[in-house]
């Protein structure tokens, strides 16, 4: 959402945060898809024009499912980062740090291997790093350990670029970098998403009017004070007011 906000000032964004039922990296494919169902058909009775699955785990389990069932164009984020990886590699050897769930689901591998077939893609699951994020724990000696320790095994594999196959990673971009190392090149794909985004815009002749100034509003499906704190951290700028919707 700040990437969007940054490149698309003027659009009016609806941001939805299932905070009843986070993390979904652990969770199955059905549970997952089920829970962005519910969230899709809430953001559509909203009259929305797009949806981007700002989740690398609905991502990875829920966006078939949702492109059949919804009139919008529904974007993810895995595709998007998976170009930018395969464009800035050098030797064709990518690393991917993730949830259980999206690299158990090999999204990022069968994406990279669609655009490049000869690259060599070694994935790493990182669950602890979300709860670390979540606690404020953005450069803590604990936070900085366990990073030595999930990037060692893609390290001896030299990898050149690591994809931050998470929206919770880029907060700790910089205990990432310092555990990988100098001649390693990280991957964010939430600019990548951006552009995507104004592209298909663009392209279906959607985009806001570029004069006006857009708005923000803000659904939790549980303790929106707890997700104005952590919102506030991700966004850099006050997240106000939060409304929580509950859905079955």
């Amino acid at each position: 959402m700040a990437a969007i906000t940054q490149l698309l000032p003027s659009e009016n964004l609806i941001y939805f945060g299932d905070t009843a039922h986070v993390p979904y990296g652990s969770k199955s494919r059905e549970v997952v898809t089920g829970f962005s169902t519910a969230i899709a058909s809430f953001l559509t009775a909203q009259n929305v024009k797009m949806i981007v699955v700002a989740c690398n785990t609905a991502s990875a389990f829920a966006l078939p499912a949702l492109k059949r069932k919804f009139n919008v164009p529904v974007l993810g984020v895995i595709e998007p980062g998976s170009k930018q990886a395969v464009a800035t590699t050098r030797n064709g050897r990518i690393g991917v740090i993730g949830t259980e769930g999206t690299v158990a689901s090999k999204s990022y591998s069968r994406a990279i291997f669609r655009l490049h077939r000869p690259a060599e893609v070694f994935s790493q699951a990182c669950p602890l790093f979300v709860p670390f994020v979540e606690e404020g724990w953005l450069d803590h000696p604990v936070t900085r350990q366990v990073a030595r320790e999930y990037l060692a095994p893609l390290i001896r594999n030299n990898i050149d670029t690591l994809v931050l196959g998470c929206t919770h990673y880029p907060l700790i971009n910089k205990v990432i970098r310092d555990a990988a190392g100098g001649k390693i090149t990280l991957i964010d794909s939430a600019a990548a998403t951006a552009r995507e985004v104004l592209s298909i815009l663009r392209a279906l002749h959607l985009r806001a009017d570029e004069a006006r100034r857009g708005r923000a509003r803000f659904f939790v499906s549980d303790a929106p004070r707890k997700f104005q704190a952590v919102g506030e951290r991700f966004l850099g700028r006050p997240v106000a007011p939060v409304r929580k919707i509950s859905f079955d």
